[in-house]
């Protein structure tokens, strides 16, 4: 019966540090967070699990977070997977690939609504990369895959 309990006190703990890994915001809340730390760049990526450029260009996000672990840039991987995924295949995905930067589930019941807020030049297409300096201010957005060298020059010239 200890054992039992043990089990299922370790399966508990397991699953609240998997959920932990994947926060969910609105596009209000990721704009407040921004606007709240004046002193960080922030550099947004959108993406989606089924999405195979999205997911190929994940290691270069990681390595920024491997670079500035503790600095004033930080990395959010905003996801558009669809709400029933998220405990499926997102999570799961997330642990798989022991991701490091912040994973943000994108809950937005109407992604079309939402994408003018994002950026006007966005067409919704994924990935896209946007990197926003402080005080709010986007120094630059990009729709498609964005490589190591191209995203490292804009944040040096920040």
């Amino acid at each position: 019966m200890i054992m039992c309990r043990n089990i299922l006190i370790v399966f508990f703990f397991t699953a609240m540090t998997v959920k932990a890994q994947v926060g969910s915001m609105n596009v209000d809340q990721i704009t407040e967070r921004l606007t709240k730390n004046n002193d960080t760049t922030f550099i947004i990526n959108f993406w989606a699990t089924w999405c195979k450029p999205c997911v190929e260009e994940l290691p270069v996000f990681e390595s920024i977070t491997q670079k500035y672990p503790k600095g004033r840039i930080k990395v959010l991987l905003v996801s558009l997977d669809f709400k029933n995924k998220v405990q499926s295949v997102l999570i799961p995905f997330v642990k798989k690939r022991n991701l490091q930067s912040e994973v943000i589930w994108l809950n937005e019941k109407n992604y079309d609504a939402i994408i003018d807020k994002i950026h006007p030049d966005w067409s919704g297409s994924l990935p896209a990369t946007l990197i926003v300096a402080p005080h709010n201010r986007i120094v630059f957005f990009k729709e498609g895959t964005i490589d190591e060298q191209e995203l490292h020059s804009h944040i040096l010239t920040e």
